[in-house]
């Protein structure tokens, strides 16, 4: 008997059906010898939901209070599964994170798991339960409710299942597994029978949605199995069909992969650039920038330093969207000043693009073919980041489908590799 850990998405819990359905496929793995420990997010758009009252009350509401919130959304879900696997006779019960507890820090809104005690998940297993907790949450040392940022039930997951050595973790989502990129842009993609845990970290860091980039980095630290399926597909169905469904995060490099030089193009709409010129080009400058950002609490992504003239460069970082006022307004407060930099200049209307594949190791000129492709489109390259599987480039927004369209055509990712 295997333990299996099941994650399923605000899709997959939006309607009472849609439960009911969650609650068939559970009870088909439960019956079938399984022991069982399913994480599932809020239903859809409640958190969105939930967080907007709290906006309509006050502009920027208190992260301790937003995290008492937008946990509620979760808790309504665990509560509601256990209650459809009750109604077809399976035993099950839900627990919230604190009562696991799942122990995080006091970052609110954005905390970062630290432990998970198992003791009392795994009681509730050894006595035949299915044990639902949930998504997206935890709990600080001084016992407050914290959340771990958007898309973290996917993290729980991952999380609950490296604690516990699950066999497998299954994230079920609307999705029926990871493709080459998004298909509603071109409908030409491919789904991914495999795909390695170094690749789905980029493409998870570099916009896809799939999966959040904290699962993935979890999954790959603590070689937790993991695979992405559907979970729209009919709940009855043959369960070894379903065991091999979807896409599998491998830990390691196999035959096939080597003939796919590029794995799939991902994208990030939310992005926006800031640049501070004329500033100092003197050791420390960089700290001297980024520090107060990252005290701040805000995620820097690409970061690009000019070359030095007159003593002088210009120094340019992306960041979120969402964070963009924030960073402005810390670097006109904190840094310009000090730094006696020219001035501080943003740019909210832009999206990076990135091409993936562990194939780039061993194979030269994707990034000259990369350039070439947008560079024909008319494409303008405002930064570029690489590493030894990514290329990324910043462009304006306006341009992100035809980029993704012309790269996915350039290097032939609506063919099967054989």
């Amino acid at each position: 008997m295997s333990l299996i850990v099941h994650k399923y998405g605000g899709t997959s819990m939006g309607s009472v059906e849609r439960i009911r359905n969650v609650a068939q496929r559970v009870a088909k793995w439960h019956r079938a010898g399984h022991q069982l420990v399913v994480v599932p997010s809020a239903m859809s758009g409640e958190t969105n939901r939930l967080i907007g009252l709290a906006t309509e009350l006050q502009a920027q509401p208190d992260p301790r209070e937003l995290d008492m919130i937008a946990s509620t959304g979760e808790q309504v879900s665990v509560g509601l599964l256990a209650i459809a696997l009750k109604a077809i006779g399976v035993d099950a019960v839900s627990y919230a994170g604190w009562q696991v507890p799942v122990r995080t820090n006091s970052a609110f809104t954005k905390a970062r798991i630290e432990s998970i005690d198992d003791a009392r998940v795994r009681a509730e297993l050894a006595a035949g339960r299915v044990v639902i907790v949930t998504g997206f949450q935890g709990v600080d040392p001084n016992g407050h409710i914290t959340t771990l940022g958007r898309g973290g039930s996917d993290t729980s997951a991952v999380a609950v299942a490296a604690a516990m050595g699950a066999q497998e973790c299954l994230i079920y989502t609307d999705v029926d597994g990871v493709y080459t990129t998004d298909p509603r842009i071109v409908p030409e993609a491919r789904r991914l029978p495999r795909i390695t845990f170094e690749e789905m970290l980029e493409m998870a860091s570099l916009g896809s949605k799939v999966l959040q980039i904290r699962s993935v980095e979890f999954a790959g630290k603590y070689k937790v199995k993991t695979r992405v399926l559907s979970s729209l597909t009919p709940p009855d169905m043959d369960l070894a069909t379903e065991m091999a469904s979807g896409t599998l995060i491998t830990f390691e490099e196999d035959e096939t992969m080597e003939q796919a030089v590029i794995s799939g193009i991902a994208f990030a709409r939310d992005e926006a650039k800031i640049t501070l010129t004329n500033v100092p080009d003197k050791p420390g400058v960089a700290y001297q920038i980024l520090g107060p950002v990252a005290a701040a609490n805000i995620d820097v992504d690409m970061i690009i330093q000019n070359q030095s003239v007159n003593g002088m460069t210009d120094f340019s970082f992306t960041v979120s969207r969402g964070e963009y006022q924030k960073a402005m307004d810390v670097l006109n407060a904190t840094v310009k000043g000090a730094l006696e930099a020219g001035s501080v200049v943003g740019d909210p209307k832009i999206a990076k693009v990135s091409v993936v594949g562990i194939g780039m190791r061993s194979h030269v000129g994707i990034a000259s073919q990369m350039f070439r492709t947008l560079s024909e489109e008319g494409i303008n390259i405002q930064m570029i980041s690489t590493s030894e599987i990514k290329i990324s480039v910043v462009i304006e927004d306006k341009y992100l489908e035809l980029a993704v369209r012309a790269l996915h055509k350039a290097f032939g990712l609506e063919q099967a590799v054989a």
